[in-house]
């Protein structure tokens, strides 16, 4: 049987939550309550985020249009870069319109299923992501190194595979790791000091042991998003070479050009995601409000500064969305 927890409001800037005193295992619902000690500066913490998830929604939705409209645009490169822009949105989507609610309004209750559900496409989303630019450095790990086969080795079916590769390694990678947080028992607070539902958040509020749900979730964590990272270094330590053994600096230009974008998001994605990673598992004196925003910022300003990135460093991108914002209504 499911009991909600009885809340005690003590002031507004602190909320506790106490269970009934029956003998409950389970939650209906869980409270997020937002970033713990920036409860009173929530409000302005919101106009930043929400400029950058606007800019967001509106720069990959950009991107995914001119690929879509334009035909000399469907190549591996732009498809890889519209797949990214579509997961993104999604991204962003799935976090920020919870988190402005509670900025704005206060603590907000998640029930059980919605909250495991966000949990599912936060951590789903961010390896799609993580796997979409693996994909883009193959991509130009074929292109540039062995140019000769890149018709050959990336047809339109290969484009298609892998979506629906990304999309399976995220759900048989994720859904463990939720069936190991619905075999856990909650008898205790059912706060979530957090702007959305996460892994660990939800396993630390079980009155008996989340170890495994831990183990699995960083050996996932360096199977998938780590493993990745080394492929993409890889790909880029040996495109790197090649380009420097070219003999026309003019196609050594060019080359580096086409990689430039590729590099910037990369750095931006895994140096954010690894930060916030290793901060929460090591930083034991970073402050808990620190650790929030980390987290939140992880899933934002890649979304945020990917199209930037793209529209700045490719020029073919950058034309087709200065000419589509410049057609005559």
């Amino acid at each position: 049987t499911f009991f909600l927890s009885v809340f005690h409001v003590k002031d507004l800037g602190h909320l506790s939550v106490r269970t009934s005193s029956s003998t409950s295992t389970h939650h209906t619902a869980f409270l997020l309550t937002g970033v713990p000690g920036l409860e009173d500066f929530q409000i302005w913490i919101s106009i930043p985020f929400s400029f950058m998830y606007l800019l967001a929604v509106v720069g990959n939705g950009l991107v995914m249009a001119v690929v879509a409209w334009d035909r000399n645009l469907h190549e591996p490169m732009y498809l890889f870069l519209a797949m990214l822009a579509l997961n993104d949105v999604l991204l962003c989507t799935v976090t920020v319109p919870k988190m402005l609610l509670i900025f704005w309004q206060g603590p907000s209750l998640s029930t059980f299923p919605a909250c495991l559900t966000q949990m599912f496409f936060v951590h789903a989303l961010f390896l799609s992501e993580s796997a979409v630019l693996l994909a883009m450095a193959f991509d130009r790990y074929v292109a540039i190194c062995v140019p000769l086969r890149y018709a050959t080795l990336l047809m339109g079916s290969f484009i298609s595979k892998v979506g629906v590769a990304l999309v399976a390694r995220s759900v048989a990678v994720v859904t463990p790791g939720v069936l190991l947080t619905l075999r856990l028992h909650f008898c205790r607070s059912n706060i979530i000091h957090h702007t959305y539902c996460e892994n660990m958040g939800i396993a630390k509020l079980a009155c008996d042991s989340y170890a495994l749900n831990s183990i699995y979730g960083l050996t996932a964590a360096l199977l998938t998003t780590g493993l990745d990272f080394v492929l993409i270094t890889l790909s880029y330590w040996l495109i790197l070479r090649t380009v420097f053994q070219l003999p026309s600096k003019e196609a050594r230009t060019k080359a580096s050009g086409t990689c430039g974008a590729h590099i910037c998001v990369i750095l931006i994605f895994y140096t954010l995601a690894f930060f916030s990673f290793f901060t929460h598992r090591f930083g034991n004196h970073v402050p808990r409000h620190v650790l929030i925003l980390l987290a939140n910022l992880y899933l934002l300003v890649p979304p945020t500064m990917n199209p930037i990135v793209y529209g700045v460093k490719t020029k073919e991108i950058r034309m087709r969305v200065l000419g589509l914002c410049s057609q005559p209504k």
